[in-house]
């Protein structure tokens, strides 16, 4: 009877001499700002608690568990810094103090945006072959766009009255992709008032935007032969100051009373101001925006609106560009793309599986 009880003790004895082990090992592909944290203790452990002992910052417990065996990710932590955690294992008799030490590390890959590298490839390869393929004169269809259609009936209205279409190419400089899109579309609108002998006004509020402006509406006239047609100082700055420049146009309003209003580009707090002084004039007005806090009042203000990326689409309508046309049809593959994983991962969710759904989640995170 001695016997058996003694080989008992001994084999309880070694197990908690040999089986309690504590490890703290950087996180193996991320950003250098986690430390994963394992521990396998005896099973006649009653509580675990684990904490980070760091000399410049206080005690902070991260762990109370009664599990003999676990794992612990501790994030939000500087990458390239060592951390020192101490482990204190409550038995029925005993209590054991366990230390482990690890240093962050940043790794040139961070594994956890592996899906997001995936789709932004396919993106970048779609929008690749789209470029190459209106390169080689392959013709894409593009929705029409109402706004779009909106151009033939202001310029048509603003010529049997006799008076100016006002364009204003939003209040941002050129290095505003907007601005670039609010520039091909006065260059095709240019052209259809030069077709027609029909004034355009153009103010700008910058200098950069004012040399293009002037060198677009300028070839728009050469185009359709008309370079005589064309006045370069209706094309003009005004102030860099945001509600000076809108002071500036309303007045233009005001006095000349444009048949047809464009804004087309970026805007902020003056949007409602720009456009409800146009509708008191009861001009034509045509807005198109990217920023989607000033859309409401663009929409309510105006007989046509451009929304969001829809500027960016008229753009690529008008001006035929091949990298215009193959991003623009690039991007819609995109949009596709992330429907179907959304369709797809809904379906896996309902099935229990849920591989995609911390496959997006981990990429965009």
């Amino acid at each position: 009877m001695r016997k058996p009880l003694l080989c008992l003790l001994f084999s309880i004895l070694i197990s908690l001499l040999l089986a309690n082990t504590f490890s703290a090992k950087d996180t193996p592909w991320d950003d250098g700002k986690s430390i994963d944290l394992a521990w396998e203790l005896s099973p006649m452990v009653k509580k675990v608690e684990i904490s980070r002992q760091n000399a410049d910052e206080p005690v902070r417990i991260l762990v109370t568990s009664v599990d003999a065996t676990g794992s612990f990710r501790d994030n939000e932590l500087l990458p390239n810094n060592e951390y020192h955690y101490q482990l204190k294992a409550y038995f029925q008799d005993d209590d054991l103090t366990l230390l482990a030490t690890a240093q962050t590390r940043e790794q040139w890959f961070y594994m956890g945006k592996l899906g997001f590298l995936i789709l932004l490839l396919l993106v970048c390869a779609a929008i690749l072959y789209y470029i190459q393929a209106a390169r080689h004169g392959k013709e894409f269809f593009i929705r029409r766009i109402a706004g779009l259609d909106s151009m033939e009936e202001a310029i048509g209205r603003a010529t049997e009255k006799g008076k100016p279409i006002l364009y204003v190419p939003g209040i941002s400089d050129l290095d505003d992709i907007q601005t670039i899109a609010s520039l091909t579309i006065l260059s095709h609108l240019a052209e259809r008032a030069a077709e027609y002998d029909t004034e355009i006004i153009v103010p700008c509020r910058f200098s950069m935007v004012l040399s293009a402006a002037k060198e677009v509406v300028r070839e728009a006239y050469i185009k359709v032969g008309r370079l005589d047609a064309y006045k370069p100082d209706n094309i003009f700055y005004l102030t860099d100051d945001q509600f000076g420049f809108v002071a500036g146009i309303d007045g233009i309003m005001l006095r000349r009373k444009p048949a047809a209003n464009f804004f087309m580009g970026s805007f902020y707090a003056e949007s409602l101001i720009l456009a409800e002084t146009g509708f008191a004039t009861g001009a034509i007005q045509t807005a198109g925006t990217a920023q989607a806090h000033q859309l409401p009042f663009f929409v309510v203000t105006c007989d046509y609106t451009l929304i969001g990326e829809e500027l960016f689409a008229a753009s690529a309508y008008l001006s035929k560009d091949p990298q215009q046309l193959g991003s623009l049809k690039g991007h819609d593959f995109g949009k596709l793309l992330i429907i179907l994983l959304i369709i797809v991962g809904v379906i896996l969710e309902i099935m229990g599986i849920s591989n995609l759904k911390e496959f997006i989640v981990g990429a965009i995170s």
